[in-house]
């Protein structure tokens, strides 16, 4: 029986999501938020882990077939991914940043898979995007460094109140201040949507992270027991905000063709 080490064990994450659009009008909302950081390799080969229920109906679950192309195991998928890609040395532990499954629903505007080197260097992240239409596209950047922007073009159709154009700028950040432990206590990944005219849209998601256990993970139920269907309410008051403002409205196109860009 293998169990997971302390510096490898789930993780949650209490903070904010922001999001600022800057033309042809402002529109900014901060709302509080929590997240999960997953260790996917050690909690794979883990036959203990119960502080998480996964592919099991629970008040907070985690399900394989919510990411990737929907088989029972999204780590399985991944890996499949980055050798596709032509990634052959991320073969160290894979953090997954993304949302679990709240009384039995979950909405994941976007996920992002770190996958680092056996020797711990950080060597690629997917961003995996959904959008409200049951889409799905994945971002590949390859090399990325914390605190470094990484940039891709956009490709994939997320807000009706932006055309699928311009260039994604992801920057991702992490605080350790337990350096015996390895542990990050803070966690940021920021979005920036550029286009002919500079910046257009700035959203982040950050909080500080604790040990995801019994009680934690009640802070979370109790604080924000309606967290999915809350994401998915938000985005379509906000869309209404946005309609209200008379921002352009753009129809869905037809999706990429390819399931990754890099």
């Amino acid at each position: 029986m293998h169990t997971i080490a302390p510096q490898f064990a789930p993780l949650i994450g209490f903070g904010q999501v922001r999001h600022s659009r800057l033309r042809p009008t402002s529109h900014h909302f901060t709302y509080p938020n929590w997240f999960l950081l997953l260790p996917m390799r050690s909690w794979r080969d883990d036959a203990t882990a119960s502080v998480l229920a996964r592919n099991t109906p629970a008040a907070l679950s985690f399900y394989d077939c919510d990411h990737g192309d929907g088989r029972s195991d999204a780590l399985t998928w991944l890996d499949d991914l980055l050798a596709q890609e032509g990634i052959t040395e991320a073969d160290g532990e894979v953090w997954l940043h993304t949302y679990p499954r709240v009384w039995g629903y979950t909405f994941k505007p976007v996920s992002f898979w770190h996958c680092y080197r056996a020797d711990g260097a950080l060597v690629a992240i997917v961003a995996e995007v959904n959008n409200t239409f049951g889409e799905r596209h994945c971002y590949l950047l390859p090399q990325p460094s914390y605190g470094v922007p990484s940039h891709a073009e956009k490709v994939f159709h997320v807000s009706p109140f932006c055309d699928v154009s311009g260039r994604y700028r992801f920057a991702f950040m992490r605080r350790v201040t337990d350096t015996a432990a390895s542990m990050p206590s803070h966690w940021l990944a920021r979005v920036e949507l550029h286009d002919g005219d500079g910046l257009l849209v700035n959203t982040s998601v950050s909080g500080a992270l604790q040990a995801l256990n019994p009680a934690t993970r009640r802070r979370a139920l109790w604080s924000y027991p309606w967290l999915s269907v809350g994401v998915m309410l938000r985005i379509h008051w906000q869309a209404l905000q946005l309609w209200r403002k008379r921002v352009p409205f753009f129809r869905k196109p037809t999706p990429p063709t390819e399931f990754v860009t890099r």
